[in-house]
């Protein structure tokens, strides 16, 4: 089996790349990425060694020889949250959609078996009623949420009859990995905690955000490298994450205080509405991958964020402005040394 990832060397990557080289050993696995984040490492060693084979290439770049002969793709290379889709909002279309289409019909015309696509649950965006399931109205907020979108309709009207086609509404990820982001709400408390001893909830701590852990995250790509067409049908989006894992901000930010000790928590009671609120139903997802599920709970999620952070001597309070762990942080780093262009190309040297 040849499995090729895209955006392998970003947060999920490094935890997927390991999880498919326990679980498919004799694999052929190769990934694909432009290195943005390459220096952004939270672990020993390079993660990237599991691997057979490391492409370094922009996502808009790929071309059929890179992808020729695989079973699979799992296609993670994206521009990764909202605040990068709104400083960036025209790469967030041309990497997040535009590219993501392009090396889905490169898979179908390579004859690929599997083509796996990271989405986001973030297009439901605000949804008041209960949880969200997959047949429900969409309400995207931002480019981030609009380019998952609009991407699930390319996927779902491409012309691949012989390629199953899974996209994966991810839950909001949490979780350490090789190249820890904290820029994630789990992450940013647990990190917060760490660091200062507060966690500050900056909205009024309502919103709703279902969450899922990284290493569950490969879980589900497992299955979804894996799936029948007769288990789902040849194209399926489905909601990726738990039922158990639908929380308040709050909630989170309590159970950060209650597992540090030390810890005290504020509410922005003034805050105007976080219009990113949603609660999401996962009962399809359960229904078809039941041996897939998530294993992780908020506890165990958040004693490994302080176990990995601990480990590599995380103490900076003022994380948000300047650490690379924060992505954007990352890329205005590489900006201003001169490195990177406004369209997130590398600057020739």
């Amino acid at each position: 089996m040849k499995i090729v990832v895209t955006g392998n060397m970003g947060y999920v990557g490094p935890v997927l790349v390991r999880h498919l080289r326990q679980r498919f050993p004799e694999a052929m696995l190769v990934g694909i990425d432009s290195g943005l984040f390459a220096h952004c490492l939270s672990a020993d060693g390079f993660p990237e060694r599991l691997l057979d084979l490391q492409i370094y290439a922009d996502v808009r770049d790929i071309s059929r020889e890179m992808i020729e002969g695989a079973d699979a793709v799992v296609h993670l290379a994206a521009v990764s949250n909202d605040p990068m889709g709104s400083r960036f909002e025209a790469v967030t279309e041309a990497i997040n959609w535009r590219a993501s289409v392009r090396v889905a019909e490169l898979a179908a015309a390579c004859g690929v078996g599997r083509f796996v696509f990271a989405s986001s649950c973030s297009v439901y965006g605000f949804a008041e009623g209960g949880p969200r399931s997959e047949g429900d109205p969409l309400n995207p907020l931002t480019a981030y949420a609009r380019s998952k979108i609009e991407t699930e309709h390319a996927l779902e009207a491409l012309s691949a009859p012989d390629m199953v086609i899974t996209a994966l509404r991810f839950a909001t990820a949490c979780g350490f990995s090789d190249r820890t982001r904290l820029d994630l709400v789990l992450n940013d408390f647990v990190a917060s905690a760490m660091a200062t001893r507060r966690v500050d909830i900056l909205s009024d701590g309502t919103p709703w955000r279902p969450l899922i852990h990284v290493a569950d995250m490969a879980r589900a790509i497992e299955w979804a490298i894996t799936r029948e067409a007769a288990d789902g049908g040849r194209y399926l989006a489905v909601n990726a994450g738990a039922d158990s894992w639908n929380y308040q901000v709050s909630e989170l930010a309590r159970g950060v205080a209650q597992a540090i000790a030390g810890v005290e928590t504020t509410v922005n009671a003034a805050a105007p509405p976080d219009r990113r609120s949603y609660r999401v139903d996962f009962s399809l997802f359960q229904r078809l991958a039941p041996a897939h599920q998530p294993r992780i709970g908020l506890a165990d999620a958040i004693a490994g964020l302080w176990r990995g952070l601990k480990a590599i001597g995380f103490d900076d309070p003022d994380f948000r402005t300047r650490s690379p762990y924060i992505r954007l942080r990352a890329l205005d780093a590489q900006m201003q040394a001169g490195q990177l262009g406004e369209d997130l190309r590398w600057v020739a040297a």
